[in-house]
């Protein structure tokens, strides 16, 4: 027996045998909690704050240490973690328990002097990012970035003990730690603004308490699961795997992040409030991803993960079919579903307190153009994870460069004549293109890439089209019901409700179901 053969059994020993759809659901579950307390933090801040200077200002001093949790912690640090922490539990739990000590160590080094460095430049890339800010806007966002930046240093050690819960297939919590984020930052928005001269202040030493909130959360259940020892071992050779992996990660997710700093810059020659509605509309664009697109990635991680060390490429592959099919199973129809209730959304959510209508006008605009990117956007998170487990960081960094390189050219392109309209839609037709590139590369790194996506043509467009149908219904219920309710609440959730009735009877006349998907993936697990 080879060695990766006795990685695959230890693997298979460690009881890795449950069922995708329910892993996912245990995370959309608690990943969808945690949209509901971030909906209501939304809520909350637009109340007290609407689309307004000081929150456009509090916006671009998040960007920073947010920016760094994406490079640092929570996007290619936790990311990079999982498959090789992986095959250090595949040859027994100390050695899993000293790589994580070694990565724990060098964090509690690293993130310190990350975070002066940030502060004392501050003052310098700051008018940068914001180069349409007044002085008065500008020097807010300077003092409200030095509040915020020790956030990154939270949340980078709790990204690691996210690596280590979710690669030991503990999912729940590190699904709701976000929750612990979201309350910080609603008692940071709602009772300690109020006390405060500069009410912004408040948000700032809310994303402290949300951050500390999230760290000690997934400590506790750490408990029995991971030894911490300290030990700055530079020369540790997972350590070393790990900054290879992490670095062309880091250079693809900073192109990302050159999409947000272009689009905040553009955006705040766009006057007050511009910045805010965007990121209105982005909380709404990313809320299918974020509960369903990353659930299913973070639940196939380990199982492509598992595939790979085992030199299973048709095991993988049948492993991502199974998660795009199930990405295209609730992508669609919360995308529609939007695009069919996205002003009585908006209008439910946000108008009250200092939101004002012009305020859902110019939110809703950006929205409708965001939405076309949410499909895009869900296939790379998938499509990524398939090179993450082969151990290959460096492919969808490069496929992310030419994302990076399209969007910004039409940002230039489109601002002018489309103002955040523009803005939305270069950022979905780079998530379009991204994914495409990425589907057309990993069919062929596993071998045809139109074995990989024959298969699934016919269930998706069965899919695509139970989502349509449902969303005329939605959208046609919800034009009869405003003719006889006032009651926002009402105008959203019953349209919403015949959405979750029709869908699946939708699905069943097109001859699919969830049932059949779970026999197909079970068929699937006995032939491998």
């Amino acid at each position: 027996m080879t060695i990766r053969e006795q990685l695959a059994v230890r693997l298979r020993g460690l009881g890795w045998g449950g069922g995708l759809v329910r892993d996912v659901l245990v995370i959309a579950g608690a990943t969808a909690t945690c949209r509901v307390f971030g909906l209501f933090r939304d809520v909350v801040i637009a109340d007290r704050f609407g689309a307004s200077a000081a929150y456009d200002a509090y916006i671009i001093a998040f960007f920073v240490p947010h920016m760094l949790r994406q490079l640092l912690a929570e996007g290619a640090l936790s990311t990079a973690f999982v498959p090789i922490y992986t095959g250090y539990l595949a040859r027994g739990r100390e050695e899993a328990d000293r790589f994580a000590s070694v990565v724990l160590s060098a964090a509690l080094i690293l993130f310190p002097f990350v975070i002066g460095l940030g502060a004392w430049l501050a003052p310098w890339y700051l008018p940068f990012l914001a180069s349409g800010f007044s002085p008065e806007k500008l020097h807010l966002t300077v003092s409200l970035t030095w509040v915020t930046l020790p956030f990154i240093g939270l949340v980078g050690v709790a990204a690691i003990f996210m690596g280590v819960l979710n690669g030991q297939r503990q999912f729940l919590a590190p699904a709701l730690a976000p929750v612990l984020f979201d309350l910080g930052l609603i008692v940071g928005a709602w009772p300690v603004a109020a006390k405060l001269a500069q009410p912004a202040f408040g948000l700032a030493w809310g994303v402290l308490l949300g951050g500390a909130g999230m760290l000690l959360f997934q400590l506790c259940f750490l408990r029995g699961r991971l030894h911490f020892a300290f030990g700055l071992e530079l020369g540790h050779e997972g350590l070393r795997e790990l900054g290879r992996m992490m670095l062309p990660a880091v250079v693809g997710l900073a192109g990302v992040q050159v999409n947000l700093l272009v689009d905040n810059k553009l955006a705040s020659h766009l006057g007050d409030g511009a910045i805010s509605s965007m990121q209105y509309a982005i909380r709404l664009f990313q809320l299918p991803l974020g509960v369903f697109a990353i659930s299913i990635a973070n639940a196939l991680l380990p199982r492509l993960s598992e595939r790979a060390v085992s030199e299973d490429l048709e095991g993988l592959s049948r492993a991502l079919q199974r998660g795009l099919l199930l990405g295209a199973l609730v992508l669609f129809p919360a995308v529609i579903g939007l695009y069919a209730l996205g002003r009585p959304t908006i209008e439910l959510l946000f108008e009250h307190g200092r939101f004002t209508p012009a305020d859902t006008a110019r939110t809703l605009a950006a929205l409708n153009f965001y939405l076309f990117g949410v499909i895009g956007y869900g296939g790379v998170f998938l499509l990524s994870r398939a090179f993450y487990a082969l151990r290959d960081t460096r492919t969808p960094v490069a496929v992310g460069f030419l994302g990076v390189a399209l969007n910004v050219g039409l940002d230039y392109a489109l601002v002018g004549p489309l103002g955040l309209r523009g803005l939305a839609l270069a950022t979905s037709v780079s998530g379009l293109v991204n994914m495409a590139v990425l589907l057309g590369l990993i069919g062929r790194r596993l071998g045809s890439g139109r074995e990989l996506v024959a298969p699934l043509a016919e269930r998706l467009g069965k899919l695509f089209l139970a989502a349509v149908a449902m969303g005329a219904l939605v959208f046609l219920s919800q034009r009869g019901l405003a003719a006889a309710l006032e009651s926002r609440f009402a105008l959203v959730a019953l349209p919403v409700l015949i959405g979750l009735v029709s869908y699946p009877l939708f699905l069943r006349l097109a001859g699919l179901s969830l049932s059949r998907l779970e026999e197909r993936e079970a068929l699937t697990r006995t032939r491998a």
